[in-house]
């Protein structure tokens, strides 16, 4: 490992000391606590959707998660190491064949709708 790859990993740990990062996938419902500074205003905003894809580039990683509200659609990327990204949270995942969820960008209503993922490592197995 280079000396540019170690000074990423050591700036990732540092951003990643306090904050615990889920393992999520395009096609899940996430919802990312966003931190909101407005002249000399700190707050939390939440931002409930579907995410849309993820861009894994080391530091510069982000993630586009979509949403619906009053029938028109927001779509907004996240870094995903930034420190204005407190926390996310997955709230149901998602079965997509894609790794890359665009179309859905022109999708609303039941159109707009991913089946949910089975978890099946709670049943017990007929042995």
């Amino acid at each position: 490992m280079n000396l540019a790859e170690q000074y990423i990993e050591k700036q990732i740990a540092v951003l990643t000391k306090d904050k615990h990062i889920p393992d999520f996938r395009p096609g899940d419902t996430i919802i990312v606590h966003n931190k909101i500074i407005d002249e000399g205003n700190e707050r939390i905003q939440l931002f409930e959707g579907v995410c849309l894809g993820r861009s894994k580039s080391r530091l510069g990683s982000t993630f586009k998660v979509k949403k619906i509200s009053g029938g028109m659609c927001f779509e907004k990327t996240f870094p995903l190491y930034s420190p204005l990204v407190t926390k996310i949270e997955v709230i149901r995942r998602g079965k997509v064949k894609r790794a890359k969820l665009y179309y859905m960008r022109e999708l609303v209503g039941k159109a707009a709708r991913i089946k949910e993922k089975r978890d099946l490592s709670n049943k017990p197995s007929k042995a």
